[in-house]
């Protein structure tokens, strides 16, 4: 297999941010007196943000518009993103690698197009990227193949020589259903999915050092 270009997931895969989201929902539904149903933190994951917020405020009956939940997460998880999230460990490594061999890199992300600039700026990664692909162009998300055939078109690689890196199951299987090399990225929150993102991916790892280890030797 020849790869020519790759791309990147952001949470739960270069970022150490999904413990910040796995129960967000669920202390969120909290708030308001509600005992969150078992498994509404798994539900909503596919989503964006926009989504999610609209489907807990229609589906709780919540007292506030999907757009004031949206501003109220937004602002909980800005903070985070801007002064507190950290890259998992060999990760930026991995990308300057990537860099130094001339492979193009582009990032696809379904959280926070706003605050992605400066996020990136402060990780020191925002030069790794030959484009970035959010939300904002591509709504419905990972769940369809778009925002990944796009960022292979502009990284000028067919899919089958471009390698996704994800860390969720359903994005790893939409990939991969569009004709991308996928490779698994463990992550703690993601644990139930692990044995099934195996078999469909091409490789799995455990951590960015593991890879790396595999791509130097």
């Amino acid at each position: 297999m020849k790869i020519r270009a790759m791309i990147f997931d952001l949470d739960g895969t270069l970022l150490d941010s999904l413990g910040m989201w796995s129960e967000l929902v669920s202390r969120f539904l909290r708030e308001f007196g509600i005992d969150p149903p078992e498994g509404i933190d798994e539900e909503v994951k596919p989503m964006t943000v926009e989504e999610a917020c609209a489907y807990i405020v229609a589906r709780f009956s919540l007292p506030m518009t999907a757009e004031e939940a949206v501003r109220t997460v937004s602002e909980r998880a800005a903070k985070a993103y801007l002064e507190e999230l950290p890259l998992k460990p060999d990760a930026k490594r991995f990308l300057q690698t990537a860099s130094e061999k001339g492979i193009p890199c582009a990032l696809a992300t379904v959280t926070y197009p706003a605050l992605l600039p400066a996020a990136l700026k402060r990780l020191g990664i925002a030069d790794c990227f030959q484009a970035v692909l959010t939300a904002d162009d591509f709504p419905e998300g990972k769940t369809e193949p778009e925002m990944y055939l796009e960022a292979a078109r502009r990284l000028g690689a067919a899919p089958a020589e471009t390698l996704v890196f994800e860390d969720a199951l359903y994005a790893a299987k939409t990939a991969k259903a569009a004709g991308f090399p996928v490779v698994g990225i463990r992550d703690v929150t993601a644990e139930p999915e692990w044995a099934e993102l195996e078999q469909i991916c091409d490789r799995t790892a455990d951590s960015w050092a593991e890879l790396l280890k595999i791509w130097t030797e």
